[in-house]
């Protein structure tokens, strides 16, 4: 037979019929419900939310025993071990950490039980009470997965900050859950020692070992009433007098999961074990072939519902852990000596989760080293990604079969090692990813990308698309275990009514719905419901559309949006996600005044691609911040901003009349951004107060 045949025509018609099969699926269907009149679906496979996959499972505490039983030999937790810290100095003299760290060094989940069994054990000897709270106020790490199930072992609700948050925000959630005892790192026991005075309840400290740690231990005995022991130690004293495991029931509160406060002070999310069960048996329904042999890179705030849920479905079906950092990630990240290994490439992971904020940075990072290889390499990637997007369009000119193997082996090989180059599944949740990351992520790397949708509030639970789902810019069909409604906005134009598909707010029901705020109830009353059928519902704020086969994409959001002088609609979300698209915009938030006719915004400057620009076009200048302040600059980032706009079919109104050139980058250290990235809008307009108002003088 004909080799071309093989080779293109039979992947390809079989992938037009596959495509065309695809597009008649329901994947979410009609549901009746109670509660407030919209239109509402459920997952085409099941007609009532799903709480638990597995038999006699109800609680995270009993899932987690239930799999060191079961995998007893095979490996959880892994964690690199530091050789060296070193100084790099670089051309303008400034200084950075370089770290060289070594291979995955691994604990099976038969030693990791008995570590959590004795550090379970550790808490109640060193004095916390079973009816108090314990804070793990820690980068994401062995350590912090191994605390959060040993509390769950005592029923001890855990308190979940994340590693960045400001002073104010940490005395907050602290003296709000009375906590007695926190599990932190260094830095974090650092923080705790600024602002020990302002801590009412605290008693014990657990500081998790780290190079250096023992000035900080030091400074906490002296100047501190509190008992502070090494993780280590708690363990020892567990392991030496065991105490009997007190168990939860499902409705007991596992967490009070402090948000990232992108509008004000963090609001303590109570989560029962029920309510993650459900999120996490649900994600068991979607990704398929999920098994004992997959490897996970876990490098995201465990103080996130994303990672604690993704997490828990991997030591659900006898995985594997690696822990790793955004700051060593891959062989080039900022933290990562030179000619060592990053995280990805000495794990090799085939599952990972991801933000949006974090794939654009590997978007942009794979064509900025093409375009500073130029040359037969650019023309290359250029021509083979043009030829696999024309094939994920549906096009019949794309690259199919042998030419899709070819382009893999010569280009996109290549860009997979960046990753390790294993990927099989990537989880994108926290905020919509753009469609040009998608495809771009998804053929570069040669996996699919799951898009979720879900709120703290709802466990992470609301919608996923499915492996097969290649569309863009949806964040797929509900969850097993939640119902999705939209309801009317009226006073935003979004009618469930509307043709050709219904939009309004998104409303998520079901057994991943959780408990309220804490301490909140007049906030808790606002956006949580219970309707007369007993299904819990939560308020999201966000504006979604219904596609006709059942998936959901969002659109708006209630509280972004603004009205212009002359009664036009700014969608705040929607314009920044477009404009990120120019090569110069690190960061950028838009800024509409409702008295003003036009929009502003402060562009926090892509430094590598205006220095390039600047070299090219030979203009001088001293440093960064004296490039930003050249109004030949400004324009040229502006026109970027224009044509970006244009692309996406912004309307006039829409694009930024004039902007701001930002040096310094937006981080959760900062506190201008939370700790999934998310702009902190009030922050920001408050410490730029004075350059919005000179933008609109």
């Amino acid at each position: 037979m004909n080799p071309y045949f093989i080779g293109f025509v039979v992947p390809f018609v079989a992938s037009l019929l596959f495509t065309k099969r695809k597009a008649e699926r329901k994947r979410g269907v009609p549901v009746d419900v109670g509660g407030e009149p919209g239109h509402a679906i459920r997952n085409y496979r099941f007609e009532q939310p799903v709480e638990t996959h597995w038999d006699g499972i109800f609680t995270l505490a009993e899932l987690f025993e239930q799999s060191c039983k079961q995998y007893v030999h095979m490996p959880l937790l892994g964690t690199r071990k530091l050789i060296s810290r070193e100084s790099e100095v670089a051309s303008d003299g400034r200084s950075f950490e370089k770290l060289h760290l070594g291979q995955y060094e691994w604990k099976s989940y038969s030693k990791a039980f008995k570590a959590v069994c004795n550090f379970s054990s550790g808490l109640v000897r060193i004095g916390h009470l079973r009816d108090e709270r314990v804070a793990i106020f820690a980068d994401t790490q062995a350590e912090w997965q191994m605390a959060l199930q040993a509390c769950f072992r005592q029923n001890i609700t855990v308190v979940t900050i994340y590693a960045s948050l400001g002073e104010g925000a940490l005395c907050h959630s602290l003296n709000e859950t009375e906590v007695t005892t926190v599990i932190c790192g260094r830095k974090e026991l650092k923080k705790l020692i600024d602002i020990n005075g302002q801590l009412d309840t605290l008693k014990h400290v657990v500081y998790i070992n780290e190079e250096g740690v023992s000035s900080e231990v030091s400074l906490a005995k002296q100047c501190t009433r509190w008992r502070v022991e090494s993780f280590e130690e708690v363990e020892r004293l567990g392991l030496e007098t065991p105490v009997q495991a007190n168990l939860p029931l499902p409705s007991d509160t596992a967490v009070i999961m402090y948000t990232s406060g992108s509008t004000g002070m963090p609001k303590g999310v109570m989560m029962s074990h029920r309510n993650v069960l459900a999120t996490v048996s649900a994600v068991m329904t979607i990704v398929p072939g999920l098994g004992k042999k997959d490897v996970y890179l876990a490098y995201l705030p465990l103080a996130h519902i994303l990672e604690l849920a993704a997490e828990t479905v991997i030591l659900a079906v006898g995985a594997s852990i690696g822990y790793g950092s955004p700051l060593t990630l891959n062989d080039t990240s900022n933290k990562i000596k030179r000619g060592t290994q990053g995280d990805a490439s000495a794990l090799k992971p085939t599952l990972m989760t991801a933000v949006p904020a974090i794939l654009d940075r590997v978007r942009d990072g794979v064509r900025k080293n093409v375009d500073a290889k130029g040359g037969l390499a650019k023309r290359l990637f250029d021509i083979a990604y043009s030829r696999r997007l024309a094939a994920v369009n549906g096009s019949w000119f794309g690259a199919w079969g042998l030419e899709k193997l070819l382009w893999d082996v010569l280009v996109f090989q290549k860009v997979r090692a960046i990753l390790g180059g294993q990927i099989r599944f990537i989880l994108s949740g926290g905020a919509p990813l753009s469609g040009d990351t998608q495809r771009f992520i998804n053929i570069c790397l040669g996996a699919p990308i799951g898009q979720g949708y879900g709120l703290t509030e709802t466990c992470a639970g609301g919608t996923f698309s499915e492996y097969d789902d290649t569309s863009v810019g949806r964040v797929g069909a509900p969850l097993s275990c939640s119902y999705i409604k939209l309801i009317d906005w009226v006073e935003g134009g979004y009618l469930t009514t509307d043709s050709p598909m219904p939009r309004g707010e998104i409303v998520i029901g079901g057994p991943n719905v959780t408990k309220g705020y804490f301490k909140n109830e007049t906030k808790t009353n606002e956006v949580y419901k219970d309707d007369e059928r007993g299904m819990r519902w939560f308020y999201s704020g966000d504006i979604g559309r219904l596609h006709p086969d059942g998936c959901l994409e969002i659109i708006d959001r209630k509280k972004d949006i603004v009205k212009l002088q002359h009664g036009e609609y700014v969608s705040l979300g929607k314009v920044e996600a477009s404009l990120s698209l120019s090569p110069y915009v690190d960061n950028i938030m838009v800024h509409a005044d409702p008295s003003q006719n036009y929009c502003v915004a402060l562009v926090v400057a892509a430094h590598s691609e205006l220095e390039n620009w600047a070299s090219k076009q030979g203009i001088t200048y001293t440093d960064l911040s004296d490039l930003c302040q050249k109004q030949v600059a400004v324009k040229e980032v502006l026109q970027s901003l224009v044509k970006a706009g244009k692309q996406s079919r912004l309307e006039k109104f829409e694009i930024p009349a004039r902007i701001k050139l930002i040096t310094e980058p937006w981080t959760p250290e900062s506190g201008l951004v939370t700790a999934a990235l998310k702009l902190k809008r009030e922050v920001i307009k408050k410490g730029y107060g004075t350059d919005l108002a000179q933008l609109y003088s």
